[in-house]
Parts: structure tokens; sequence; C-alpha cells
């Protein structure tokens, strides 16, 4: 069974345990499956579901899911329709097919913007809902995404397409096949190979010189682009061109964005003056030498890595026909795709430390992610009282990992991995921040979506690492597990009350999660989640609390004040956050017996670190053998790699990678647990 074949049916198996779960249709499940994809590529920033189908005269309309972001000065509306096969083995989908499919989309945006079609809807409909928000805000839709999400396999190949335009609104297309979903779960890869050929669709090769030495480590070239070119490149490639951006990531806005507006639209001939530039990175360049210097001609998955505001100002520009006097400097680096994933995030950060951004501190290298990430290797989570052994929960800070260690092992050995981190158990980055996020009170931030609501954690969990990180420990990584606990049971949960309506779960169950905490907070109190932690589960009291919550939440959120029709951009709403925390919920009694004080909370943590540092000789040479020599090896990789280990703890650790033929002495196994307690503390350097 080849790669892809196996992916679909591992896909097909999680779409329908999902739809079973949350009583979806199938299609639903597997579009929510991908929205979140979608947002975490930047492809599409929290997509809305909104199924509806029909005709407008002799013609078919559809859309399955929408995205518009009122504070986006682009003003790109995303459409999405989706079309989902069940099969066992992976059908193809052909260019026909996918015109069809995407003509329809287009259809509906023509409907949307007659009132003869509007008022044939029903104003509770989905059709409706999203055709009255195409009208009212036509005129700031600078662009119309159009994206086909498949679980077949595209065999046209076509990526990023101009369609033409809707009236003055440019119009493009996006496939995301089976292929492509693949490649992002498994590497955070979205596409093909990014081949910008400057010289055959964007008008001109590039001028450049040769900055680096021979037989520098990496090829570098300086040069200046016309801010015509990269407009066109970005109108293309979007935000797949800022994939290793930390920025993009996080969408991060500031000041500097209004400034370079101002030089394009006052100042065009000093832009260059100006402006820092860019820098850019590529797997491989074509480079022409024609005598009197060197031409870029293309590049292979071109990536800017520092300089996404200016490039996303400068084709703001572009419809103002501002540019024609704008040039920008680039810096580009040619680093092979052995190197990229070591070298390219480093070229980010240190190109993008100028201005201060804690949230771009926080990318997937950043040590808070290093120690979630140990931490879930080596924590073992309870039994509880419904499961017969004990497991782990993957922590995946880096796209792919989970993948990559599944792949990796023998059949034998994967039934083995499965077992010890059940594919239940496993979570992101963008999962940690749904989770602790609502956990701090601010649902409206979760329901941005998975990009804006990361980049808020980033911002508020990077400052308290730099005040300290002795917080973020091990106690901190179980509490964590336990707000996933209560986050997965209320999605789980929430599908099947009789007062869910459908639509709104991911919103609902923020919402609901903050409402608790809330409540308890007002009454000086906080959950047990260090009960949750050792049962595994939701205590019963505490499920029905939630439940509580989230009938009110959603109350809150489908009933929105006079005038709001979008109720997923109410969700966003600060104001929907503060209706819902002043609405009073019927609680059991038993809720509010569960809680526990504040001191006691962290006596428990204070108890737990004074056990963890006493633990008997017997218990650590446990823990060590559990972890099996491999884990070790990477242990004693990475404390010499930061150059963090004297030759006794070296030699320590040497004794644990011979497991299971020798086993280290109990005094050993407390040292060497002792030493992975010490590396915690270390940045990465390798």
């Amino acid at each position: 069974m080849d790669e892809l074949t196996d992916f679909h049916r591992e896909l097909i198996a999680d779409v329908q345990g999902d739809a079973d779960a949350m009583g979806m249709i199938t299609a639903e499940a597997f579009l929510e499956k991908v929205a979140e994809i979608l947002d975490e590529a930047g492809e599409a920033s929290s997509l809305s579901q909104g199924y509806f189908s029909g005709k407008n005269g002799q013609k078919t309309v559809q859309v399955d899911a929408y995205s518009w972001d009122p504070t986006d000065e682009e003003g790109v509306l995303s459409l999405v329709i989706c079309d989902f096969v069940l099969s066992e083995e992976p059908q193809s989908i052909g260019k026909t097919d996918i015109n069809k499919l995407l003509t329809r989309l287009v259809e509906f945006v023509v409907a949307a913007k007659t009132r003869e079609f509007r008022e044939k809807l029903e104003e509770a409909s989905n059709g409706f809902v999203i055709a009255d928000l195409i009208a009212r805000i036509w005129k700031q839709i600078g662009k119309i995404k159009l994206i086909l999400v498949t679980n077949r396999i595209n065999n046209s190949k076509t990526d990023a397409q101009p369609v033409g335009s809707i009236g003055n609104v440019p119009v493009t297309s996006n496939v995301w096949d089976l292929s492509r979903i693949q490649r992002f779960v498994s590497s955070g890869q979205t596409r093909e190979d990014l081949i910008v050929d400057f010289a055959e669709d964007f008008g001109d090769p590039v001028p450049v010189l040769k900055a680096s030495f021979d037989g520098a480590p990496l090829e570098s070239f300086i040069a200046v682009i016309p801010g015509t070119q990269l407009a066109a490149i970005y109108d293309k490639w979007e935000a797949r061109l800022l994939e290793a951006n930390v920025r993009s990531f996080l969408q991060a806005r500031n000041k500097v964005n209004r400034g370079i507006r101002d030089t394009i639209r006052d100042e065009p001939n000093m832009f260059f003056s100006y402006n820092n530039g860019l820098t850019a990175t590529a797997e491989a360049v074509e480079i022409a030498d024609m005598g009197e210097g060197l031409l870029l001609m293309s590049a292979t998955n071109f990536q800017i890595v520092n300089g996404g505001q200016t490039t996303a100002s400068i084709h703001a520009a572009r419809k103002l026909d501002q540019l024609k006097d704008v040039f920008v400097q680039m810096k580009l680096t040619v680093v092979p795709p052995d190197l990229a994933e070591e070298v390219v995030p480093r070229i980010s950060q240190y190109a993008n430390s100028q201005n201060k951004v804690n949230a771009a501190d926080f990318f997937a290298n950043h040590p808070f992610h290093i120690r979630m990430q140990e931490f879930s290797r080596r924590v073992l989570a309870p039994a509880g009282d419904s499961s017969y052994r004990e497991t782990k929960w993957f922590y995946e800070r880096a796209r792919g990992q989970f993948a990559d260690e599944r792949a990796r092992r023998t059949p034998a050995e994967r039934k083995r991995f499965d077992a010890e981190f059940p594919r239940l158990q496993f979570f992101t980055k963008t999962d940690l921040a749904k989770f602790e996020n609502s956990y701090r009170c601010k649902p409206h931030i979760v329901s941005f979506g998975a990009q804006k609501n990361f980049g808020e954690l980033a911002r508020v969990v990077g400052e308290e690492w730099g005040r300290g990180d002795a917080g973020f420990d091990e106690v901190w990584f179980k509490r964590l597990i336990a707000k996933a606990i209560i986050f997965k049971n209320l999605e789980r949960l929430v599908p099947h009350q009789p007062w869910y309506a459908g639509g709104y779960r991911a919103n609902i169950v923020t919402y609901a999660f903050a409402k608790v905490v809330h409540d308890a907070e007002q009454r000086k109190r906080v959950l047990d989640l260090d009960l949750v932690w050792k049962l595994q589960r939701v205590p019963v009291a505490m499920e029905r609390a939630c439940l509580a919550a989230a009938e009110v939440a959603n109350d809150v959120i489908t009933h929105p004040p006079a005038g709001v029709r979008n109720l997923s951009e109410w969700a966003k709403k600060q104001a929907c956050w503060a209706d819902l925390s002043k609405r009073p919920v019927n609680y059991e009694s038993g809720f509010f017996d569960s809680l526990i004080d504040p001191d006691e909370a962290r006596a428990n943590k204070r108890d737990e670190r004074r056990e963890r540092e006493a633990r008997s000789g017997i218990e650590a040479q446990s823990e060590v053998v559990s972890q099996g020599a491999d884990y070790w090896k990477q242990v004693l990789a990475f404390g010499q790699s930061i150059g963090k280990l004297d030759p006794r703890e070296s030699g320590i650790l040497r004794a644990c990678t011979l497991l299971p033929t020798r086993i280290p002495t109990e005094k050993q196994c407390v040292a060497a647990l002792a030493i992975v307690d010490k590396l915690e503390k270390y940045y990465p350097e390798n």
C-alpha cells in the first residue's frame, strides 16, 4: 500500500469517527478537519461552515463555507466548496469536474448580488446569511478566493489560478486535494514546488550580485526587485510566499504597515531608501550570466522570511497604480532542502529581530515548545478508572512529527506506538492555544481561528516565559492536558444535546469552557485540574456544569443584538463574551462543591514537585527503563549539542542508552532524570 492510499484510509476512518461522535454527516466532518488546515496554512482564516445548494434560474449555485475578516486591509473574501467521496481507494478528479464545482461558487456570488435571489431565501438559512454578507460588503471586497477541498486526487495540477473577475473584483481559484492535504499533515508543506519564474511569468529576470564567497556554506545574492513585479508575484501565491515567516503565521500588525503605505503614496521614489527590504530564501535558483551581469531567472520554493508586511503593503497599493517608482532591495539565500528545516527558521527569526515581537520568538523552536514536547514524550498519563494501561499525550510542535514517528516504525512497532500514543491524545500548537486561551477566558479570541488565537497566546506566554520559565513545569503540562480533556469532551458532547441546532460548535465549546472557569473564579475557586489529570476524564459534576454553560453559550451566540446577522462575527466580539460572562447559569449544587481553593491548587503543585524531587531510586529506575534506549540517545545528543553536559553526566546518559542489554543503577537513574530536568531550561542549538 503506498503512502497516499494509507493516508486516505486513515482520513476516511477519522472523518467517519468524527461524524459519528459529533452527529455530523461525513462531508461536514471532513470540511471541519480541512478548515483547520486551511487556517494553519494561511489559506483562509477562521472559516465558517454554511452549506447551501440551490438554483438561480437554470444555474446551480452552492457554497459550503466562507471567510471574511473586516479588519483585513486586503479585503479577501474566501468561499469554499466541498467534494467528499467515501471510497476505500483514492479517487481522481479532473479539470472538468473541478471547473464545474468552482463554477457553482461563482454563480452563487453572482446571484448573491441580486436582491431578487436574496429575497427568495429564508432569512434563517445559510444561503441568506452568506448572500446578505456578500451584498453588504461588496464595495469592501478586494479579491475573491474560490477554494475547492476534496479527498480526491487532482490530476490537473493547477494551483493559485486567476479565473477572471466578477464585476471589478478579481477572482482566483485553489484546489486542496488529497495529495496537498497529506503533504501539509505530514510535513507542513502545502503545495508542489513553488517555482517563481521571474523571466517567463513576471515580466523580466531580476539583476543580482553574488554576495557569497567561493566555498561559502550557502550561496547568497543581493538584488533590487521592482514593486510591480513583487506585487504580481504576491497576487498569485499570497501567504504561501510567507510560510517560513513567523510574522505571517502570527498575523502581526503594527505601525510599520501604515508607514509603508504612506511612503508608497507620498514618496514612492524614496521607498528604496526608507525601507529595510526583504530577506528571502529558495531551495534552488536559476542564474544566467549575460556577460554584463547576473540575472535571476527563477527560484524554486521561494520564501520571503522577512518583509511580509512590506510585500503585502506593496500588493495592496497595486490597484491604485502607485508602484511604477517603487523598488525593493532583497537578500536571497539559497538553502538546500536538507538544511531548510534547520536554517530557514533561524534566518526568519534573526531577520525579524530588529522589531520586537514576542510572538515571533515563540516559533516551533522556542524552548517552551521544546519543553512541552519533552514532557509529552516522557510523562505517563494515569490509566484512570476506565483503562488498564498508562499512555502518553503526543504534542506536535512542528507539523508532521506524529506522522513521521509512526511512518518510520515497523508494523509491530507502530502497533505499540499507537497504544502508547492514542490518536485521540495527539495535539498541535494551535490545539494547545485553543485549550489554554479558553481556560484564560478569551473565547472571542479563540473564535478568530488558529492563526490569530495562537498569536495571542504567543504574545502572552512569551512575555510570561521571559519573566521566568519555572512555572512551565511538569505540573503545568499535566494541567494543560486536563484542559485538553475538558475541551475535547465538550466537543464530543455538544452536538448530541437537544438544544443544539447545528453549527457554531467550536464557538459554543470555547465559550462554555471559559464560562465555567469564569464562574468558578467569581466564587474565588478554581477547577480541580489535578483530579481531571488523575482520572483522565471529566468528573460528572464538572461535565454537567460545562453542558449547562454550553446551553447558555449557545443562546448568547445564536441570538445576537439587533442588526447583527453574522453569528460567526458576533462570536469574535468582546461584547459577546461580556454578555455570556454576565448571564446566570443553573449549575447543579455538586459543581460548586467540586471546586477547590486556589491555595489548595498551589499546594498540590508544591507537593508534586517535592514528590518528584524525592522519588526513590526504584521509581527512577522504572521510569528510565520505560523510556527506552532511543529516548536516552536523543537526550544525550541534545545535551552534547548545546554543550551543557559534563563528562560525568555524559557517562550517566550513555549508561541509559545501553538499555535493555544493561540496566543502569538506581543512583544512575536518579541522576539521569535530574539531567533531563536540567536540560529543559536550555534553548536548543540544533
